[in-house]
């Protein structure tokens, strides 16, 4: 309860915040993941135990569009060239996997007499499906969600999207009041297909330029809102014709992977989805009754370890099945035993229309939090029986070492042109990205891919994998940009390699002191070319090299001077440790 005249949202937000900031780091310390420090917050805060919040069902509602945001931000990432290279495991090991252990949960609870068959078969359903948040979240910690392994895991999780939908029809079916008769099947069908349709088209014909004419605007804040209304449009959509909302957001992202302004929308969309991530996992947390457990502790702890040996164990079978490795089946196994978020809702369902009874549906509740909360234990006892193999690698130079990360260049101007051009004739791998919508429009009419993309914000260069990259190539046209975005780089990846482009000598000398460790004056190198063909053509060709080696020593000393005593202090000490008349 808020104390008077205190605002009650605010009192709220502090105590979900408060509970995160404390719990958070100390699990990820624990090297536990940040999930289940959020259940556990979620839980001690909770009505069922210290009661600083009495309400977790409309923080639940409200959270589950962290999981719609989730899915934007992997179409994003999908390109559609990877998503039909994963077409065999999404609709052949994802639909067996849903199928088998669906089939499996349903037999299991059906024969032991807990609950009715057709209850069976509806929580069968749910519990077959994994924690899309969950599984997602614990391989973007871990890097590994286009590995393997991750990518096996997330086809599996695709496929359990599309398949939200079937199972809610069939939890209304075998609903004791349902005939199972609904003569508008056909008609809910075809909206669906129209609906999938139309955001194709748009998505394809419509985003681009809209998203080019915001741009020009220059307005951050306006970029960040159109993201955010690309993704509610598209779940609205699917939601008003009967499809998972997070499928609508997940379209939405890969219509957008091969647009440049993939980076940028990941970047303005990333902490919304961080947020209410942790705040789903809280609300989920919150609804664990520790008193039922307790009451029912032998049942809820069987559950769990079942439900995961069952589903995990089914899941390595079909991947190695399927061609993973053991150590890459076992770690998928792991990481896909648990049940998922749409359990929670699937439940509420089935007790609405009086498959299941409430107190049942919180235990069912409390046992899929509970293998939630065991899901990177999981992860680490997979990796335990699954050890990497280790292979002698003496003498071989393997391609994380010859390329590392990938190379950013920023700016994509008539400099940043030349840069890229003359790394990319090496074979480096480049990420190009320009703030300026014409000037990529340009690029791409010659062949080249740039990413739309703003210097100044750290976290769009975080996103283009500023974290991981060899270097990164600051070229744009203005000068207080580069400057601030060095400032910022140096500040967030102190051993990151920054070559920044400089307009003069004093630029150049900031930008050393803003830790750039490569500093390129823009008409140095070419104000020299010109000197060298001068001495050519006038006839001192021979003396040309020894006049430019000596003018880049004395020019590299007097900025060294002008570095310690200034602009003008450094012209007097240069001319009076040399007895210079003139420089």
């Amino acid at each position: 309860m808020a104390a008077p005249g205190l605002d009650p949202f605010l009192v709220d937000a502090a105590k979900y915040l408060g509970a995160a900031v404390i719990a958070v780091p100390l699990f990820k310390r624990l090297h536990l993941g940040s999930v289940v420090g959020y259940l556990i917050a979620g839980a001690a805060i909770g009505p069922h135990a210290a009661g600083f919040i009495t309400e977790a069902e409309s923080a639940l509602h409200f959270a589950e569009f962290g999981v719609v945001l989730l899915l934007f931000v992997i179409g994003l990432e999908l390109q559609p060239s990877r998503l039909w290279r994963l077409r065999t495991d999404i609709f052949g090991l994802g639909l067996i996997e849903v199928l088998l252990t669906g089939a499996a949960v349903a037999m299991v609870l059906a024969f032991s007499g807990w609950i009715e068959w057709q209850a069976a078969i509806a929580v069968g359903g749910a519990l077959a499906l994994s924690s899309t948040a969950l599984v997602v979240q614990i391989l973007r910690e871990k890097g590994d969600l286009t590995k393997p392994y991750g990518d096996r895991a997330f086809s599996i999780l695709l496929f359990q999207d599309l398949a939200i939908v079937p199972l809610l029809a069939l939890a209304a079916v075998l609903a004791p009041y349902s005939d199972g008769s609904d003569g508008s099947a056909w008609l809910a069908v075809l909206k669906a297909v129209g609906a999938i349709i139309a955001l194709i088209l748009f998505g394809r014909y419509a985003l681009g330029p809209i998203f080019h004419l915001i741009a020009a605007a220059k307005a951050d804040e306006i970029f960040t809102a159109a993201a955010l209304l690309v993704v509610v449009g598209a779940a609205l959509l699917m939601q008003y014709v009967g499809l998972s909302m997070a499928m609508g957001a997940f379209l939405a992202g890969v219509l957008l992977a091969e647009s440049e302004f993939r980076h940028q929308l990941e970047a303005d969309i990333e902490p919304f989805r961080g947020l209410l991530l942790g705040l789903l996992f809280l609300a989920v947390g919150m609804s664990v009754s520790f008193v039922l457990i307790w009451d029912n502790l032998a049942l809820v702890l069987l559950g769990a370890l079942g439900l995961m040996v069952v589903k995990g164990g089914l899941i390595v079978g079909l991947a190695r099945a399927f061609g993973s490795s053991m150590r890459d089946g076992l770690k998928i196994g792991a990481i896909m035993a648990q049940g998922g978020e749409f359990g929670f809702v699937l439940f509420t369902v089935t007790v609405g229309n009086g498959l299941l009874g409430a107190e049942k549906a919180s235990l069912l509740t409390a046992i899929v939090t509970l293998t939630m909360a065991l899901t990177p234990l999981a992860m680490v006892l997979a990796t335990w029986l699954g050890p990497e193999r280790r292979v002698d690698m003496d003498g071989i130079e393997t391609v994380e070492q010859s390329e590392g990360g990938p190379v950013i260049v920023a700016g994509f101007g008539r400099f940043g042109q030349v840069v890229a051009r003359v790394l990319r004739l090496r074979g480096y791998e480049l990420v190009l990205i320009d703030s300026n919508p014409d000037r990529i429009r340009i690029a791409r009419s010659f062949g080249n891919r740039v990413f739309f993309g703003d210097l100044r914000r750290a976290d769009t260069l975080k996103i283009v994998g500023a974290d991981r990259a060899r270097a990164v190539f600051l070229c744009a046209d203005d000068p207080a940009t580069i400057m601030q975005a060095t400032k910022e780089l140096r500040r967030r990846y102190p051993h990151l390699l920054i070559f920044a482009r400089a307009f003069d000598r004093f630029a150049e000398l900031e930008l050393g002191k803003a830790g750039a460790d490569v500093v390129v004056r823009e008409m140095m190198e070419s104000g020299m070319a010109m000197g060298r063909l001068a001495l050519e053509k006038l006839g001192d060709g021979d003396a040309a090299d020894e006049v430019i080696d000596e003018f880049k020593r004395r020019d590299g000393q007097l900025l060294r001077l002008q570095g310690e005593y200034g602009a003008l202090g450094g012209f007097e000490k240069m001319r009076e440790e040399f007895n210079l008349k003139e420089f």
